[in-house]
């Protein structure tokens, strides 16, 4: 018969104690019966093999050169009997209860041992274990090693939701920005031959690359701009570019990826090409819908454009040949971090981080963003903003100079 927690005792939603059950060996240099049941566990085969894998932590960590110091000790010794208990009583949570918590590699570490330890003690067993008691056991430290990974995720889980969780969040991706950067730049300079001549198959695989590269870059960039809001504007006051420049740096960019997909650029610009407006927001609006609508497009066009319409008013426009945009997930294609499982041939973003942010940018410019999309026509974003023409200040011409006196001629006599 198995023995219940003690009387009296507070138990968790699993029956767990609350404090940890008492050690599986006597720590380094204390005296104590090895031999002696475990508390609360009634297998033999359990106790046994308990003890076998605090014998061997011991003997390796000695072997190692770093005997157990004392609280390493008892870490270990305390979620071994918590192991022990679980598995005896089938109550995976008591390895849950220790405080401090132990690290989950140690766990799994610690399973494993145990595993084996308890398959070596069945099959040296002088009388046949029952099978059902073997699969009982195997079956609840199974249990037990999805406990462990359950416990770790909701304890990263709680790192992510707290007060620090969206500064780590940007720390770790500001770590990946730098060298995305210099992969970015490095596959470029080679694709072009800057540093040499390259066969095909090198300018191919340079392509890869790259787009692999840019799809992470975008990834990292729009994960920074949504944790800051999504719609800061770069540039808060009007000033003057060219549309046409403009359009050149997303086709530098992009141009890789296109190359690599057979796909034909399309650029339409105005007919008044220096505009008032913020150059840097529209340039990244520009650029997540051209990389998206190449992803996603596999043969055909994809075409940036800028209509004029009436009062200094224009239409930016990105259209592609793709499958289009399932109905579906019409609703949701905003939302950032949704997930669209078995749609990868219509959903824009696998997290939708780039066209939340995008929409963003162009609200702040003072725009919707919108779409029409037709299966077997394509997709096409489009937003109207309002870019003032820029004519550049006439300077004054200066005076002409005066005309040089004539040169004096000597007088005859």
């Amino acid at each position: 018969m198995r023995n219940s927690p003690g009387r009296g005792s507070k138990l968790d939603p699993e029956g767990a104690p609350p404090r940890p059950p008492p050690p599986a060996f006597p720590p380094p240099g204390h005296s104590g019966n090895s031999d002696a049941p475990l508390a609360g566990v009634s297998s033999a085969f359990i106790t046994a093999a308990t003890r076998r894998v605090a014998r061997r932590w011991s003997d390796e960590a000695a072997a190692s050169g770093a005997p157990l110091s004392g609280s390493d000790h008892d870490v270990v010794a305390g979620l071994l009997a918590a192991l022990a208990l679980a598995l005896d009583q089938q109550r995976p949570g008591y390895v849950t209860q220790l405080l401090p918590r132990p690290a989950a590699g140690l766990g799994h570490r610690l399973v494993e041992m145990l595993q084996s330890e308890l398959l070596r003690a069945w099959s040296e067993s002088p009388v046949p274990a029952q099978p059902s008691a073997i699969l009982g056991t195997l079956n609840a430290l199974e249990e037990v090693r999805k406990t462990i990974d359950r416990n770790e995720a909701r304890q990263f889980e709680t790192v992510l939701n707290g007060v620090q969780g969206l500064e780590l969040l940007v720390e770790v991706i500001h770590d990946l920005r730098s060298p995305l950067t210099s992969i970015l730049f490095l596959a470029e300079t080679l694709q072009r031959g800057q540093s040499g001549d390259v066969n095909p198959v090198q300018h191919r695989q340079l392509g890869l690359i790259y787009s692999a590269a840019l799809g992470l870059s975008s990834v990292v960039s729009d994960a920074i701009e949504l944790a800051r809001g999504g719609e800061e504007l770069a540039d808060r006051e009007l000033i003057p570019y060219s549309v046409g420049e403009l359009f050149e740096s997303v086709q530098g960019i992009v141009r890789p990826l296109a190359e690599e997909k057979g796909l034909s650029l399309r650029f339409r610009g105005p007919d008044v090409d220096r505009r008032l407006g913020h150059p840097v927001a529209l340039s990244r609006v520009l650029l997540n819908l051209t990389t998206n609508s190449i992803k996603f497009t596999e043969q055909g066009f994809v075409e940036i454009a800028c209509e004029d319409r009436p009062e200094g008013r224009v239409v930016f426009s990105v259209q592609d040949t793709g499958p289009g945009v399932n109905p579906e997930a019409l609703s949701s294609l905003f939302q950032p971090f949704r997930r669209t499982p078995g749609r990868t041939g219509y959903c824009f973003s696998g997290t939708g981080l780039g066209l939340a942010i995008c929409r963003k940018l162009v609200e702040a410019q003072g725009s919707t963003l919108r779409l029409e999309t037709r299966p077997g026509w394509g997709t096409r974003f489009f937003f109207e903003l309002d870019l003032p023409a820029h004519a550049p200040a006439l300077t004054p011409a200066p005076p002409p100079a005066a005309a040089p006196a004539p040169p004096a001629t000597a007088r005859t006599r």
